[in-house]
Formats: C-alpha cells, sequence, structure tokens
C-alpha cells in the first residue's frame, strides 16, 4: 500500500483541493480526498508532494522509430529496427508523465504486447495498428511505386491502403485481428503526405460507414485523420467518435460534434514543431505554414462552442534527435492553454477525458478515484498556476502505473 500525501489534488475532473491524500492499494486507487478525512494507513509507504493528479494521456500519438520527418523513409528501414528504437521512446513516456498513449497508427499494437508481457516498461498502449487511407490518399507515400506500397501494406506494417466498402471493412478486420483497440481511417489529406490537399475529403461516405460498422460490432470506435470540413462531416454522419486536428472546422462542424458526442484530439504540438524543424521536406513546411494560423483558431472555436477536447501531441521521432520525439509529448498542453483552455481544464483534456476517445474500450484511467486504476503521478509546482510544469519531463518527479512506482 502507498499513501501519496500532497499540498494539492487535481483529480482530473472537478476542482483541485488542498491538503489531500491518495492512497493506492496494489493496482487500484481506495481513497482519495482531504487527509483530515483519510484513513489510517499504518504499513502504507508515504510520498510527499507539491501536487499530484492522474495519469497523463496522450490521446494521439506513433511508435514509428522514426528518426527524420520524412516519414517515407520508413519505408526503407526494417521494422524490427524501428521497433527496437521504439524501446526507449517507452521509457521517455513514462518519465514524461504519461502512463496510457492512444496511439492512432504505428507499431503500438506490437510494443503493447512486449509491455503488457513485461519484457520492456512503457504506458498502456491503446493501438490502432495500421493508418487507413485511399489510394492516393494522406496514408499513401507518394514518392513510391504503388506495387512497393502493397508490399509496405502486406507486411503488417503502419499503413493500409483500401478502397471500396468492401475493402475498406477487411482492412478494418485486418487491423483488429491484430488486436487494435480502436480503428484509425484518413479521411481527408494531410500535411505529412506530398501530393494531396489537406482539405479534400479521401473516403467517401459509404466507405467510412463500412469501417465503423466493422468496428462497432467488435465495441471498438474510429478516429478520423481530418483537416478538411467535407472529410470531418461525412465522418461524422458515418459515426466516427474523434476528429484528429480538425484545422477547417466551422460552427456547423462544432454543432455536429456536439450533436453526436464526438471528440476533437486537436494535436497542436506537432505543428509547432514543424515551423521549428529543419530537416522537414518543403512540402511538409509549405503545408505546416498554410494550416498553422486556422489551425490555431480551429481549436479556440471548438473550445468556445462546447466541444469536448482530449490532449494528444502527434509526437512520432524516436531518440530526441528531432522535433516531435517522445518524452516531449507535454508541450500539447501550454498549447491548448494558449488556445483558450484554463490549465485545468487542458489537464482534465490530457486525464480524464482520454479514455472516452475509446468509446467501450475505455478503461477506468484518468482521475484519481475510488476504483479508479492506479495510474498516478506527482510533480514539483502546482501545475495550474503554471501548466509548463506538465512540460518538462524533469519536474515529474514521480511515476505509478498500475499502483508500482516506475519513476523516481
Amino acid at each position: 500500500m502507498q499513501r501519496i500525501e500532497a499540498d494539492l489534488v487535481i483529480p482530473g475532473r472537478g476542482e483541485p483541493w488542498k491538503d489531500g491524500v491518495v492512497v493506492l492499494d496494489g493496482a487500484t486507487i481506495t481513497y482519495a480526498g482531504t487527509a483530515a478525512q483519510a484513513p489510517d494507513t499504518p504499513n502504507a509507504t508515504v510520498v510527499r508532494a507539491a501536487a499530484v493528479l492522474p495519469g497523463l494521456w496522450d490521446c494521439h500519438a506513433h511508435f514509428m522509430g522514426a528518426v527524420s520527418m520524412d516519414l517515407a523513409a520508413m519505408a526503407f528501414t526494417p521494422m524490427a529496427v524501428r521497433a527496437a528504437r521504439c524501446v526507449p521512446d517507452l521509457r521517455a513516456a513514462l518519465d514524461a508523465g504519461y502512463t496510457s498513449v492512444r496511439e492512432v497508427g504505428g507499431l503500438g499494437t506490437y510494443l503493447a504486447r512486449t509491455i503488457d508481457e513485461g519484457t520492456v516498461p512503457g504506458p498502456h498502449i491503446y493501438g490502432a495498428g495500421a493508418i487507413l487511407s485511399t489510394t492516393g490518399g494522406h496514408g499513401d507515400l507518394h514518392s513510391l511505386p504503388l506495387p512497393w506500397m502493397g508490399d509496405l501494406c502486406d507486411s503488417g506494417a503502419e499503413l493500409r491502403l483500401a478502397d471500396g466498402p468492401a475493402e475498406c471493412a477487411k482492412a478494418a478486420r485486418e487491423q483488429l485481428r491484430k488486436g487494435a483497440r480502436l480503428i484509425k481511417i484518413c479521411a481527408s489529406g494531410g500535411v505529412f503526405s506530398e501530393l494531396d490537399h489537406p482539405i479534400h475529403q479521401q473516403f467517401t461516405l459509404r466507405e467510412i460507414r463500412a469501417v465503423v460498422e466493422v468496428a462497432t460490432m467488435a465495441d471498438r470506435v474510429v478516429a478520423a485523420h481530418c483537416h478538411g470540413k467535407p472529410g470531418m462531416i461525412a465522418a461524422l454522419e458515418a459515426g466516427v467518435r474523434t476528429i484528429e486536428h480538425g484545422t477547417y472546422l466551422d460552427d456547423e462542424v462544432c454543432s455536429a460534434m456536439k450533436e453526436t458526442g464526438a471528440i476533437l484530439v486537436p494535436t497542436r504540438a506537432i505543428v509547432e514543431e514543424i515551423l521549428r524543424s529543419h530537416g522537414a521536406p518543403d512540402y511538409v513546411m509549405d503545408k505546416g505554414r498554410a494550416v498553422s494560423a486556422v489551425h490555431a483558431e480551429a481549436i479556440t472555436r471548438a473550445h468556445e462552442a462546447g466541444v469536448v477536447l482530449a490532449a494528444g501531441s502527434d509526437f512520432f521521432s524516436s531518440g530526441g534527435r528531432v522535433p516531435a520525439a517522445w518524452g516531449t509529448n507535454g508541450r500539447e498542453l501550454p498549447l491548448l492553454v494558449a488556445a483558450g483552455l484554463s490549465p485545468l481544464q487542458a489537464i482534465e483534456a490530457a486525464t480524464a477525458t482520454g479514455p472516452r476517445t475509446l468509446g467501450p474500450q475505455a478503461p477506468r484511467s484518468g482521475q484519481l478515484a475510488v476504483g479508479y486504476d492506479a495510474d498516478v503521478i506527482t510533480v514539483d509546482a502546482d501545475p495550474t498556476a503554471d501548466i509548463a510544469v506538465l512540460a518538462e519531463s524533469d519536474r515529474i518527479v514521480g511515476v505509478w502505473k498500475c499502483g508500482v512506482r516506475v519513476k523516481g
């Protein structure tokens, strides 16, 4: 049993309280409240902290083992090499306070097995398997011959091209066969893809519905990468759970998201990382500059309209040598505050809201409450006063996953 006594307890949802206690008994939280009402725990290990809060969720990230911002290079690097690069990334995620990752395309379904069996330390991973894309869409590597893309898709890597409702349904089932906890589609063009336009819709409504139908039968939800309004409207009509990025959303999209209960994962940090990078291809830089201002406005618009936001970085880089590196995921939170969220709202987007992005697959996580998973972090200062505390890994002084202290 472990007892965390903190100057401030931030529960994930709801108002914080001062002079609090959180008790962990095995993998479960058995008390979270004021010190005055806390139970006696004479045999517990006691930890003192400035603040305690739930373990953080990155609701949009990728374990890819990439070492540059030119993602086409992945096609020429063996998957085993890239998976090995990800092992330090798993550790970096934990050290940054991220105990859960919703991995929306990458090697996460494989890495989750090694974590669950205890081979390597890492966060809980809720992986989507391969990203589903149309031929020529955002998940296609346009510089490669199409037969090469077919070989890459057949290898079980991070990308899967599918055209037509039947092929889309089959591609979704293939990800379920890998153990995917959600399905990811590209409903519009993107920034890291060479030839498509971020505004243009890619999958048709019938194709998206086919994916959603397969996912729903398996109690999974669908996450839709989408920048442009046409793709967002189609994705919401088809029943997706989350819109990723949402760059060109407007009031109509916000209303549709509120009506359907969809969640926006805006991923502001990756846009900032593109703008400060030095090794991204020219087309990535050009697209990044084109979407930056409108994307920032979209986050503010969605928040002011009452759309539910979840925090996700869209980081994917290994080793810390290039932008968008694992371990720096917390940079998303100050950017959400800059877009209009309060620090407490940004923390909720990175904690209590995280499990909601998984629908029926959601664990009891993201809150300091009795019966919830004992995924907890402590920090050296009050993040509601300075949200930047959560963007610096060395300010995260303690991390518990399933009640086991993995940092500090």
